[in-house]
Formats: C-alpha cells, sequence, structure tokens
C-alpha cells in the first residue's frame, strides 16, 4: 500500500474535511494504522466516539519488519514466520490503543472489542511459496482445531477469536460460550449509545449476556448464506448446505466436530434445520438455499475437506 485517504493526519493534525489522498509513511503499514488508532483517540477522547481499527494483517500480500521477524526464529514455513511476526505487530498495536484509553483516563469508559472477520485462507495444502512471488497465497495462519478455510460456511471459515473488554464493567476471564455474531456489534454500540432499538439490525445486544444480568444464548438459531453454500446453527447442532455437493449435519459439541456427517442418522433434525435455513434464505433475492453446481473454488474445498463427491 502506497498510499490511503484520511481526514486527519498520524501527528494529530487536521487534513481536508472530506479527506484526501496521502502518501504513505515508509513505516511498517501494521504500525501506521496502530498510529492513526492513537492520534484519532488523542483528537476525539473527550467525546463520545466510534473507532474501527481494521488491522491488514494477517493478510497477504505478506509483509513485516525484522523487529517483528526477529520474534520467531526456529525452523518454520516462511509464510508462517510472517503470519506470526504480523500477529505480533498487532498485539503490540492494541497495546498501544489500551495505553492511550489509559493515558486519556478513558479506559473505563470504554468497550473494546477483539475480532477477526473470517478464518485463514489455507489453499488446502498450506504451500509455502516464495512471499514475494505469490500476493495471494496462503496467508500463514491456521485453523486448527477446525476444518475449512476462508469462504467456506464451514467452522474453519466462520468461527473466529472475540474477546470483549471493559474495565469495571464486564467480569475478566469470563468465557461465554454461547455463539454470537458480528452483526451483533451494531445493536450492542446502539444500545449502549441509548438509542432506541430498531428492527432495522439483525443482531442482539450483547452486554445483559455478557453481563450476566440475562441468562441464556443470545440467538435461538445463527443462518449464513454465501456462494452456493448455506448454514444453520441451533445449539450443538449445524446442517450445511453445498448446493449440488451435498449436504451435511454435524454435532459441534462432538468429539468429532465437523469430522463426521450425522444426517443419515439424524433424519428428522435435518429436516427440521433445512426448513429453517429455508425460510430464513427465502427473504433474499434469488430466494432459497442454493442449488447450484459447485463453483472452481467449492468443489475442491469441500472434496479435499469432507472427502465428498458431486451428486
Amino acid at each position: 500500500m502506497q498510499r490511503y485517504r484520511a481526514n486527519f493526519a498520524l501527528d494529530g493534525s487536521d487534513l481536508k474535511r472530506g479527506g484526501q489522498v496521502v502518501a504513505m509513511p515508509k513505516d511498517f503499514r501494521l504500525d501506521v494504522q496502530t498510529r492513526a488508532a492513537v492520534a484519532f483517540i488523542d483528537r476525539n477522547h473527550d467525546k463520545p466516539f466510534y473507532l474501527h481499527v481494521g488491522y491488514y494483517g494477517p493478510h497477504t500480500p505478506l509483509e513485516a519488519t525484522k523487529k517483528y521477524l526477529d520474534r520467531f526464529p526456529g525452523k518454520m514455513p516462511e509464510r508462517r514466520r510472517y503470519a506470526l511476526a504480523m500477529m505480533a505487530a498487532i498485539d503490540d498495536g492494541v497495546g498501544e490503543i489500551m495505553a492511550s484509553l489509559r493515558e486519556r483516563g478513558i479506559e473505563e469508559k470504554t468497550l473494546v472489542i477483539f475480532t477477526s472477520d473470517n478464518g485463514a485462507p489455507l489453499k488446502m495444502t498450506k504451500p509455502d511459496t516464495p512471499v514475494t512471488g505469490d500476493p495471494g497465497g496462503w496467508d500463514g495462519s491456521l485453523n486448527d482445531p477446525w476444518i475449512g478455510e476462508k469462504g467456506m460456511l464451514s467452522e474453519g471459515g466462520i468461527r473466529v477469536p472475540m474477546v470483549f473488554s471493559w474495565k469495571g464493567i464486564l467480569p475478566a476471564g469470563k468465557v461465554f460460550s454461547d455463539p454470537v455474531s458480528s452483526l451483533d456489534f451494531a445493536a450492542t454500540a446502539n444500545a449502549l449509545a441509548g438509542l432506541p432499538a430498531t428492527g432495522g439490525l439483525d443482531g442482539v445486544n450483547l452486554m445483559p449476556y455478557l453481563t450476566g444480568k440475562v441468562a441464556g444464548a443470545p440467538h435461538e438459531s445463527l443462518c449464513w448464506r454465501f456462494w452456493n453454500q448455506a448454514a444453520i446453527r441451533e445449539g450443538r447442532w449445524k446442517y450445511l448446505s453445498v448446493g449440488k455437493i451435498g449436504e451435511f449435519l454435524f454435532d459441534l459439541e462432538s468429539k468429532e466436530n465437523e469430522g463426521r456427517n450425522l444426517i443419515s442418522e439424524n433424519k428428522e433434525r435435518a429436516d427440521a434445520l433445512r426448513s429453517k435455513l429455508g425460510k430464513w434464505t427465502n427473504q433474499f433475492q434469488p430466494p432459497g438455499i442454493p442449488d447450484y453446481p459447485k463453483n472452481p473454488q467449492e468443489g475442491p474445498w469441500y472434496r479435499f475437506y469432507f472427502k465428498t463427491l458431486e451428486k
């Protein structure tokens, strides 16, 4: 990245109100994002604000500086070393952001959410191609122990880390095991801002659940649709349809997780979940659960990870 658009400079000074294109400093791109986040906090700490820091890493094209690469010596795939270095840069950056909140005296007034948008692109076999010669290759990350990768609706593609931090409000060290969605962020922020609830948001305000004021799971079920794939999770059960490739039923709390397709043994449960998923997908265009032939990516993915053949 050589240029980016901004309406304030990294030193906190004003740029054009509508934004302007500025040259990228020679610093590491992730460090630049941290500097921009700290500058934003410095500019806005005396009033309510919403800050989204979308760290571009670990992400291809892989880049890292000696400072971070040197933290991970030893024998390993070079793409893995770069991924770890980029994670270290993000870790340092989050630390700087948290320190800025403390210095400004607003740590106890700020909800911080850390998460990822999807699982890693493994390219199935995690090939350690040259970092500079394959800008779209494996990004060095791992999805273990989950099956699949970015672009799939298996757990390796959609289950990601999520950490909520709010000093003095949320209990430290608590593990919340019920499934939630990134769609819940908007509803949570809406409620914290004191705005009236709106039917236009699909998510749920998570604060009563995280503080323990409300028991139970925030969602009865969660649904997804992407390309020729659609899935629904309800409790421990997950139904997954992949167009003409096949359909699956998994017990996500079992030892096998997505390693065993239980659809032939639990036909009634699969039928019930398929029906609910169908009703949810009928609101979209085109409506319904996709039933198309495989696309060039989905076919190889699902045959590789689930050893299934097209119908």
